[in-house]
């Protein structure tokens, strides 16, 4: 599984003017992906955010997840959340067998309930249509999904897991570990290098080290508001 380090550091961009330039939107050094699809921006060079690529593409009221980017925000733009995230590489041992053999592969007619369960346990920028950057499987009981797992980000070499998520009723069951080694061992068997993110103070920065990623690196993360039509 090999992969150029200089793609992953800067996976957002390279994906958004790679293998999902087809999903992305704007301009000069400064891409989104298209609405409906994860609220994410990213810049060729964070160090000189090309706002003015954006400015046909984003709205007043809409809100996206930015990677590495530090500095003020300029005019028509507000920050509102800044933390950190790790960004982490599986260097465990492929799984076996598929450990999740009862999860079904998301489709439209699954997107709402995916939203949903985003929503309510907050795993990172979601939308409706996340489920069509990759391949996404779901656990359902009676007709509810309870679990889910998937991937989004992609560059030569790697693929994100991504959309982790465990309904609270669900939890203790092993129900998220099972997903993420289905959707890793589909990732190596391909020749990918699974890799994943998760905020600096989320519990399971632990279990995911417990299971075979390592950090690779800690980076900041925004959440910015377009305060001002184009």
């Amino acid at each position: 599984m090999a992969y150029d380090p200089a793609v992953l550091d800067h996976i957002f961009w390279q994906a958004l003017t790679g293998p999902h330039a087809c999903y992305a939107s704007g301009s000069g050094a400064a891409r989104r992906y298209v609405e409906g699809f994860s609220p994410i921006i990213a810049f060729a060079d964070p160090a000189q955010p090309d706002f003015d690529g954006l400015r046909e593409v984003c709205k007043a009221g809409e809100h996206f997840y930015c990677d590495s980017w530090q500095g003020p925000a300029p005019d028509g733009w507000q920050i509102e959340v800044e933390s950190s995230m790790f960004r982490m590489v599986w260097e465990g041992v492929c799984p076996a067998t598929d450990t999740a053999p009862q999860a079904i592969r998301l489709t439209a007619e699954h997107a709402a309930q995916a939203v949903a369960l985003a929503q309510l346990c907050k795993p990172g920028p979601f939308g409706l249509r996340t489920i069509e950057l990759g391949e996404y499987w779901g656990i359902f009981e009676d007709g509810q999904l309870i679990a889910m797992a998937g991937e989004r980000l992609r560059a030569p070499g790697l693929c994100e897991i991504s959309g982790v998520c465990t309904h609270p009723s669900a939890q203790g069951r092993g129900l998220a570990p099972a997903l993420i080694r289905k959707v890793l061992r589909q990732q190596i068997l391909r020749g990918d290098t699974p890799f994943l993110h998760v905020m600096h103070d989320n519990p399971a920065h632990q279990l995911y080290l417990r299971m075979g990623f390592r950090d690779y690196r800690q980076t900041v993360v925004r959440v910015l508001a377009r305060t001002a039509a184009a």
